[in-house]
């Protein structure tokens, strides 16, 4: 099939990359000329492990290509993916001009296009408001008398692990205008779903809702783990122990309700506000979505306490030393990362900041400038007073802490992923800091992990 993918960021790249592996004839349309001239030269735009050598591939084999050429884009094309950004305004709802400024490009190219050629697929892939891919088919039809199908198919990938997540899908959801869009759509995708994962065929509004009611639930059940952490802290119970009591529970199960300091990135901040925006706007108040976001919102706050309160409030001349920037690992995405909210709270009250993460550094320049960053993840200690722990990249896990102690001026941990044991920590001479246990101090003895 040739398919035109609008828009080059995760998801534009990711499914115009492995729908392109699979066989298709892919052309990627962005405005950015600067993005379009690095993907030309061979150079991704986003770190996503596996991405550069899979668009190499499918450059070299004539089955990719990247431009800015609108016309070029739109030429005889089968199927038209919209996978622009639909940031939140202020008050949580999702902005939906770029959806819209593409709608009406489609709109002119359909204008010119041969009525010889059959309709094609206008697939929105955006993560939009319920309503919002109709609102797109009426606006190009009001352009254009030329005939078209128009279908939703909502993106459910992890940064970090996007081809996998693309290549071999829990499900592949597609909302549909007709029975003959939704066979269309099954053709392209049944090569994913060989293993006999399911291809779900809804009506667009349903499609459109499964994916913010999706990112929802994951949010409220790290959000949960959360509050039930800070409820532990207040009983002196350690959450390790209650994770495993809880998860072993089939019911439960264990995905996404890992304590630490709460959710970021690009999509579940977003979608909760926008579950919220869409709940108001029909005169409902999404109650447990509000609340949601609230403790999320809380969590940075509360870590930021232990902080605070170790120093006494006193941050003058203190220096702290950040392991991770990103939201999560395997990404550069510091959109909505705890760490950032950290590190803003720390300059606020005079402290100094230096910062490693493997992949996002330079990303944190462009947002913080004030911050050091450093390219060692033991270099980034030397002077500091205490070690703030982000983001679980896997080299945090088993540090050299030897090296810890000797760089840092004092042995303070705060461990906001809880990847240390608390025992190792005093056996160390550490004070340690983490998320729904009992902080070590060094006089008191540790009964637990």
């Amino acid at each position: 099939m040739k398919i035109t993918m609008v828009g080059t960021g995760y998801v534009g790249l990711v499914t115009g990359g492995c729908l392109a592996t699979i066989g298709n004839t892919v052309v990627c349309l962005d405005i950015d000329e600067k993005k379009i001239d690095m993907l030309r030269s061979g150079q991704s735009p986003i770190y996503e492990p596996g991405l550069p050598d899979m668009i190499a591939r499918n450059v070299a084999a004539g089955r990719l290509r990247f431009t800015t050429d609108k016309e070029e884009a739109y030429r005889d094309v089968e199927a038209i993916f919209i996978c622009v950004d639909t940031p939140s305004d202020e008050d949580g709802s999702a902005d939906l001009q770029h959806v819209m400024t593409v709608a009406e490009d489609i709109a002119a190219a359909l204008d010119r296009r041969s009525d010889e050629l059959d309709p094609p697929l206008v697939i929105v892939k955006s993560t939009v408001p319920v309503g919002s891919t109709h609102e797109v088919g009426e606006l190009i039809r009001r352009r254009t008398t030329k005939r078209f199908h128009l279908a939703n198919n909502p993106e459910f990938l992890k940064e970090g692990a996007a081809i996998s997540d693309f290549m071999k899908p829990d499900r592949v959801v597609c909302g549909v205008d007709k029975e003959e869009t939704g066979k269309r759509l099954e053709t392209l995708f049944m090569p994913l779903v060989r293993q006999g994962n399911p291809v779900i065929i809804l009506d667009i509004r349903s499609s459109e809702m499964v994916k913010y009611a999706s990112n929802a639930m994951l949010a409220c059940k790290i959000s949960f783990i959360n509050e039930i952490a800070q409820l532990c802290e207040h009983y002196g119970a350690d959450i390790r122990g209650v994770w495993r009591g809880m998860t072993t529970d089939r019911r439960i199960g264990n995905q996404f309700l890992y304590p630490g300091l709460g959710y970021g990135g690009s999509c579940f901040p977003k979608d909760t506000l926008a579950v919220i925006g869409m709940g108001r706007s029909a005169g409902f108040e999404c109650t447990l979505n509000v609340a949601v976001h609230q403790v999320n919102q809380q969590q940075r706050a509360y870590f930021w306490n232990k902080i605070d309160h170790h120093f006494g409030g006193n941050f003058s001349g203190v220096s702290l030393a950040f392991w991770g920037v990103s939201f999560k690992p395997e990404t550069d995405d510091i959109r909505e990362a705890p760490a950032i909210s950290l590190m803003r709270n720390a300059l606020a009250q005079g402290a100094s900041i230096r910062a490693f993460d493997p992949v996002a550094t330079e990303n944190l320049k462009h947002e913080i400038p004030e911050v050091d960053c450093f390219g060692d993840m033991y270099e980034v200690l030397d002077g500091c007073d205490a070690l703030v722990v982000c983001t679980e990249w896997g080299e945090f896990h088993f540090p050299e802490f030897e090296q810890i102690a000797t760089r840092l001026k004092n042995r303070v941990i705060f461990d906001g992923r809880n990847i240390y044991s608390r025992r190792q920590m005093q056996d160390l001479g550490f004070t340690y800091y983490s998320v729904g246990r009992p902080p070590v101090n060094q006089s008191d003895p540790v009964k637990t992990g």
